[in-house]
């Protein structure tokens, strides 16, 4: 999670100062809106880390279920067909 964390930052920040500096903007500015972009892309990297995380966490659990469901089917079709 701190690599998706720095990742994102780093894009964020990256973006914004590219941004801004193309809008002609001082370089103070720049350098605000930089640190802005930082925090931005750090916040949305990490809500998609955790939403990404939770689709894998169920999909997971899913296939479980199902494999579990589907061995006690055979497991019962095999008790009545002896």
């Amino acid at each position: 999670m701190k690599f998706v964390f720095l990742a994102g930052g780093f894009s964020g920040f990256a973006v914004a100062a590219f941004v801004s500096w193309m809008s002609g903007h001082a370089p103070e500015r720049v350098f605000l809106d930089a640190t802005l972009g930082c925090l931005a892309g750090a916040w949305l990297f990490r809500w998609f880390w955790r939403v990404l995380l939770s689709a894998i966490r169920e999909t997971v659990l899913n296939r479980h279920r199902a494999a579990v469901a589907a061995a006690a089917a055979t497991a019962s079709a095999q008790k009545s067909h002896d």
